[in-house]
C-alpha cells in the first residue's frame, strides 16, 4: 500500500470572488443595524445561507452559491463570521412580532 491516501479530499484554493450584490447586501445590513455578525449554514444543493445578526438584535439572511463564496462575501463586507450558534449570539437576536405570529400559525395548523 502506498503512503498517504488517494481518497483524502482537500480543499482546492479558489480564486472566486463573491458577487458584488451579495457583498453590498451584507454591508447594507451591517450599516443599518450598527454592525453585524454572521453564521454560515450549508443548505445542500441550494448553497449556503448567511444569517446576519445586527448589533440591535435584528436579523436577516442572504444566500450564496457555496460556503466559500459566503465566507468571502462576509470578509469583503467586513462582517465577522461565527463558527457556530453561540448562546450570546442567539440571546442577542430579537425576532419581530410578525415572525412570532407566523411561527404560531404554522404550529397551530399542524
Amino acid at each position: 500500500m502506498a503512503d498517504g491516501s488517494d481518497t483524502t479530499l482537500t480543499a482546492e484554493p479558489t480564486t472566486e470572488q463573491a458577487p458584488n450584490g451579495l457583498v453590498a447586501g451584507i454591508r447594507s445590513f451591517a450599516a443599518g443595524h450598527g454592525g453585524a455578525k454572521a453564521v454560515i449554514e450549508y443548505v445542500g444543493k441550494r448553497g449556503a445561507r448567511i444569517v446576519l445578526v445586527g448589533s440591535d438584535g435584528t436579523w436577516g439572511d442572504q444566500f450564496a452559491d457555496d460556503t466559500v463564496v459566503a465566507r468571502e462575501a462576509c470578509a469583503e463586507a467586513g462582517v465577522s463570521v461565527e463558527n457556530a450558534w453561540e448562546r450570546e449570539l442567539m440571546d442577542q437576536m430579537r425576532p419581530s412580532n410578525d415572525l412570532w405570529r407566523s411561527m404560531a400559525r404554522r404550529t397551530m395548523a399542524r
